[in-house]
């Protein structure tokens, strides 16, 4: 049983190197337009200052476009990034196109709130209902697919027997066939739909299966990446090759089971709902699950390494694994709508956004900008690590004492001792997991502004002294 496999990518072509760098930019990009919504988010609330808002209700719509650029937008740069490494530049106008599309949806997406409308809260993608927001998912989502159609039908060789590179291949592979089979199902679920629905109920419905089969896509890449990170961090993992490739199979394998969804139960019909929680819960942990004990007695095994950036790439692995398995396990005590939902998926949506973050970190030196502060990429998984538990920890606690979600303010009727503590503990988590963030944009900002003037070395390098 061969499990002494590196799990790094060789060096990349100067083409890919250039593109991947851009993916890593717009992912920090959409990053900091999520951020600056947060801004003025709060600014739309504040006496005196809100009332220079063009639309009354900005606070609603500037939620949307945060959610969606924190989390779509920053997963799908990732994932171009993934495929940016793993496929072959084939087609090169498909990929400028591709590139094209979604920076001008990102812009239509960018300036959508400030062209009102209701704010629909809808669960995956929450959209705003008009024309220049709608246009902007529609041109984004097309540029997507084209990025992952072209990543899946021109992968780079991953060899027999599979090498560690070659299994972090099949794993970005699959996650673009995912990604495809989401697409599938988004226009499968359009062209379904009754025409009675309108509003929430009908977006709802529409990202429900779709939204649903995109999140093993997410987790795919995930995995590669902890794979990555572990290899680059210097730990070994206790499992082969082969169980490493069943793992990364059982971990899609649910997204081609979607199509069962749609052809046995009603796309508006309840069963169509339960079919898709029953598939994420069923098939979410079957590789994440595995593979992240193995991560965790790895880093038990392995000595403390003197080096900042290997003990933050350490740091960062041990609170994606311990973040993704808390949300996970708590998807499992739902019984109701209230907080204990986003705390479910908090954790696991956070596991994936550090892996990123980290990987993002690594990756910087080998795609030519500078050697990142080793002080800020020990840190910043540390206080992102700590505070998003304590950010679940305290949605969660508070779920089991019945606080609703989707409701704010003096809405959320907080009126016992431990709902109230539950709240603070979970405001308390917020805050200090956004300082976590600022200093990931940090270490990136102060990278790219010391772009390197030598040779790239290459992907396998394990840290820059």
């Amino acid at each position: 049983m061969n499990t002494d496999l590196d799990y790094r990518l060789p060096t990349p072509e100067p083409f890919q190197r250039r593109l991947a760098a851009f993916w890593l930019l717009t992912a920090l990009a959409a990053l900091i337009l999520s951020g600056l919504y947060v801004v003025l988010i709060l600014l739309s609330r504040t006496p005196g200052v809100s009332a220079l808002f063009p639309v009354e209700n900005f606070f609603h719509l500037a939620i949307v476009a945060h959610v969606d650029f924190s989390v779509l937008v920053w997963f799908a740069a990732f994932g171009a990034l993934f495929w940016t490494l793993t496929s072959r530049a084939v087609k090169t106008w498909v990929l400028y196109t591709g590139a094209g599309l979604v920076l001008a949806g990102c812009l239509l997406l960018a300036i959508g709130p400030f062209y009102g409308g209701a704010a629909i809260m809808s669960n995956y993608v929450p959209v705003l209902d008009n024309a220049v927001f709608l246009w902007g998912l529609v041109i984004f989502g097309i540029g997507f697919a084209l990025l992952a159609l072209h990543a899946m039908l021109y992968p780079q060789p991953m060899g027999l027997p599979l090498t560690g590179p070659g299994l972090v291949r099949f794993g970005s592979q699959t996650a673009a066939m995912a990604v495809l089979l989401s697409c599938a199902a988004l226009i499968w679920s359009y062209v379904s739909l009754p025409d009675f629905l309108h509003g929430q109920g009908y977006y709802e419905a529409l990202f429900w299966g779709g939204g649903h089969v995109v999140q093993f896509a997410w987790v795919q890449l995930m995995l590669i990446a902890w794979l990555w990170l572990a290899s680059a961090a210097g730990l070994r993992l206790p499992i082969s090759g082969r169980l490493v490739l069943v793992l990364l199979l059982a971990g899609v394998t649910p997204a081609f089971l979607s199509v069962w969804g749609y052809l046995r139960f009603d796309v508006a019909g309840h069963q169509h709902r339960e079919f898709f929680v029953w598939l994420m819960a069923a098939g979410g942990g079957l590789a994440a699950g595995p593979l992240g004990l193995a991560l965790l007695y790895a880093l038990w095994r392995t000595p403390v390494d003197k080096d900042r950036h290997v003990s933050g790439l350490r740091a960062a692995l041990m609170f994606s694994v311990y973040l993704f398995g808390i949300g996970g396990a708590l998807g499992f005590l739902i019984d109701d709508s209230n907080t204990m939902v986003p705390a479910h998926y908090h954790g696991c949506i956070v596991a994936v956004t550090l892996t990123f973050m980290a990987i993002g970190l690594h990756l910087l030196p080998q795609l030519g900008f500078g050697v990142p502060n080793p002080k800020l990429v020990l840190a910043m998984p540390w206080v992102y690590g700590v505070g998003q538990l304590l950010h679940v920890a305290g949605l969660a606690f508070s779920g089991g004492h019945g606080v609703q979600r989707k409701t704010a303010g003096a809405d959320q009727g907080l009126e016992s001792l431990a709902q109230i503590l539950g709240m603070s503990v979970m405001g308390l988590g917020g805050l200090i997991a956004v300082i976590g963030g600022v200093l990931f944009v940090a270490a990136v900002v102060g990278s790219v502004r010391r772009r390197r003037k030598g040779p790239v070395t290459g992907l396998a390098t394990v840290s820059q002294h």
